[in-house]
């Protein structure tokens, strides 16, 4: 799974990757400032099943930390994104490029209203975010549109000659952007599309289509940044009213920066997503740390969360429906090397004991004979569909 983390230039959008990973990445109030795409591990956070039978998980990926176990999710963090992206303004057909990949996006906006379209800082408020999902929405509707119509003429043509489906033919040409046949199919049919006629789709409909295709293939969540900073939660309640097909997650990448790289340093005991921290060793800090922290803290009492965590756990868990599957097994939740539990699978929403059985190793998916819940100890069908946080032992033939 790969999480894209987009938006204009500016927005926090950095922020919020390092936030969300720690990894070193360059942050700067001015566009462009990253160019190349940045990768790196972030982090779900699910209870921990091991602590159900008295035990810690030891992951051989990811941490425990508390009751909480942290799953791994790849992230990439793409350069910020300008209106006219997808005709390459700002590099952006370079950087629209680098989300092909990607199974769902994260959109990362400044709900303050402080930065204007172009990623420029204007006084706070003065900028309405409501703009910045239309113009995202806009940008990689096009940026589909441009691909799907390379060669339209010729690879309809094409299919109409061989009679070959044409959601065929579009999963050949968006291949690289996730879309499948079966997708392709069931838009077509939800707009109303003569699936005998593709050479008659008008423009509308072909941007229609390509659309549908995006929502479908890219499906996106909004996280509202620097909700710390004042008329930004107001901000935020009407965007929920505006935009009532989206999840949007408040959230503070800045505060969350902060409380981690205290952690890291010894200066408090912070558990990611939580909604509060503890203090460790005051003689670390200074008398701007001390403010810095006293912020957080009445920020916490506030909104229970920086919103960052939230907004990786929406991504995967709300968004994408995908489940954390354990392997274990009944009489014993230890590998060959003691360790509880080490292994943690984030499965597709309707994924079966038997999808789990080929995910562990293709043998075990081949000569599957049966799966048992280690938590009922009670035997489940390879057709069973597992349930999230479920800890599954899988039985095959050698």
């Amino acid at each position: 799974m790969l999480v894209g983390i987009v938006g204009k230039p500016s927005c926090g959008k950095s922020t919020f990757f390092k936030a969300a990973t720690l990894a070193e990445v360059e942050i700067a109030n001015y566009p462009f400032t990253t160019i190349k795409p940045n990768h790196a591990v972030g982090f779900v956070k699910v209870k921990d099943p091991a602590q159900e039978f008295g035990k810690v998980s030891n992951p051989r990926v990811g941490f425990v930390h508390g009751p909480w176990r942290f799953v791994a999710v790849d992230l990439i963090d793409v350069a910020g994104l300008v209106p006219g992206a997808h005709e390459g303004l700002g590099l952006g057909k370079e950087f629209l490029n680098d989300l092909n990949q990607a199974d769902a996006l994260i959109h990362v906006i400044d709900v303050s209203g402080s930065i204007n379209e172009k990623g420029e800082p204007v006084d706070a408020g003065s900028y309405d975010p409501a703009k910045d999902v239309a113009f995202l929405e806009e940008e990689l509707d096009y940026w589909y549109l441009d691909i799907m119509k390379k060669g339209w003429d010729k690879f309809v043509r094409q299919a109409m000659q061989e009679k070959r489906p044409i959601a065929a033919a579009l999963e050949k040409q968006l291949s690289g952007l996730r879309v499948n046949e079966d997708m392709a199919k069931k838009v077509i049919k939800a707009l109303s599309l003569d699936p005998e006629k593709p050479n008659e789709w008008n423009d509308d409909q072909l941007l229609q289509l390509a659309r549908e295709l995006r929502k479908r293939s890219k499906p996106m969540m909004i996280a509202a940044n620097k909700v710390d900073r004042p008329g930004a939660w107001e901000n935020y309640e009407r965007l929920k009213k505006e935009f009532t097909d989206y999840h949007i997650v408040p959230c503070s990448a800045e505060l969350e920066l902060a409380l981690k790289e205290a952690h890291k340093h010894g200066i408090v005991e912070y558990i990611p997503g939580e909604k509060e921290f503890a203090l460790k060793d005051q003689d670390k800090m200074n008398e701007k740390q001390k403010q810095g922290l006293e912020f957080i803290n009445e920020f916490l009492g506030k909104r229970e969360s920086t919103g960052v965590q939230d907004v990786l756990n929406h991504a995967v868990f709300e968004l994408l429906k995908y489940k954390p599957i354990f392997p274990g097994g009944v009489g014993k939740l230890e590998d060959s090397d003691g360790n509880v539990i080490p292994d943690c699978f984030l499965m597709e929403p309707k994924s079966t004991a038997l999808d789990f059985a080929f995910k562990l190793h293709t043998d075990f998916g081949k000569n599957f004979v049966k799966a048992i819940n280690v938590r009922t100890k009670l035997p489940v069908s390879k057709d069973h569909v597992l349930e999230p946080g479920d800890i599954i032992e899988i039985m095959a033939n050698k």
